[in-house]
């Protein structure tokens, strides 16, 4: 939250505290955590609950996820997020490699993991569709980064909070520069135990026709169940499915034609329909 976001700023960093726990949580477990003063956190609590954002348990005193949250949650999933239209997509190409598969969208300087597809020989990881994870140590993430405009590019560098996972960590932003030019070079990125052990996958962009980042695609495994080198033969696969999407991305946001934001034929076919 920057200075001036103010009390919906404020807010809104209450509703994400109440989301990150995996079940109800107490007020007094907020209040440990806030910076808020006690009257602010509450009467923040207050308003969420009265909008239907959160649900406060009279018994037990705790606060979940609202109703309204969950409604507003699932249009977001359905007209924002790549995974709907990426299915088709993302099923055919876990049936080719029998590996995992990833689907992600950067969400400020995060990885949004939106949709995934276990392996053949399922392995336990942290990725799972809606959660969160680091972009500069995720193949995902940094092969986002490395297609965004330097601008771009660099200021979600600084919003990075480096941290050395594993001993192949990029866990500054020199190293992470270094590793992102020679993603940008070679077209695809890769996850060499950088963030959890064990874990190693190859990752593509997915890149809208005029070079917009519209997210990323990763087939992934583990060291003990496949090489590297297999994974970098699925790049192929990888890179006709990061197209598909694209395509058909075009058809469903606001694809680019010389630069311009153009209407969609779904648009286009209700502005006939209406006169």
């Amino acid at each position: 939250m920057t200075a001036t976001d103010g009390t919906v700023g404020k807010a809104l960093d209450v509703l994400e505290k109440v989301a990150e726990r995996d079940r109800p949580v107490r007020f007094s477990d907020l209040l440990a955590e806030s910076e808020l003063p006690k009257a602010t956190l509450y009467r923040l609590l207050q308003t969420l609950t009265n909008q239907g954002m959160l649900r406060h348990d009279a018994e037990t005193g705790a606060y979940s996820l609202g109703v309204r949250l969950v409604r507003l949650a699932h249009r977001a999933w359905s007209t924002a997020s790549l995974a709907p239209l990426a299915r088709p997509h993302l099923d055919a190409l876990a049936r080719q490699t029998g590996q995992t598969i990833h689907l992600a969208q950067l969400d400020t300087a995060q990885v949004l993991y939106v949709d995934k597809r276990s392996a053949e020989t399922p392995v336990e990881m942290f990725s799972q569709a809606g959660k969160i994870g680091p972009a500069y140590c995720t193949g995902v993430g940094k092969t986002m980064l490395a297609f965004l405009p330097v601008d771009q590019q660099d200021r979600l560098i600084q919003q990075q909070s480096f941290h050395a996972f594993t001993d192949q960590t990029l866990h500054t932003p020199e190293r992470l520069r270094a590793e992102l030019v020679a993603i940008a070079a070679r077209g695809h990125g890769y996850d060499r135990e950088e963030h959890e052990p064990g874990i190693i996958c190859v990752a593509v962009p997915i890149l809208s026709a005029g070079g917009r980042v519209l997210g990323g695609l990763s087939v992934t495994g583990h060291k003990d169940h496949v090489a590297l080198a297999t994974l970098e033969g699925h790049l192929p696969a990888l890179k006709t499915t990061a197209r598909a999407i694209a395509e058909d991305a075009a058809d469903w946001a606001f694809p680019e034609r010389g630069g311009e934001a153009v209407m969609t034929r779904r648009e286009e076919d209700t502005c006939r329909e209406s006169g």
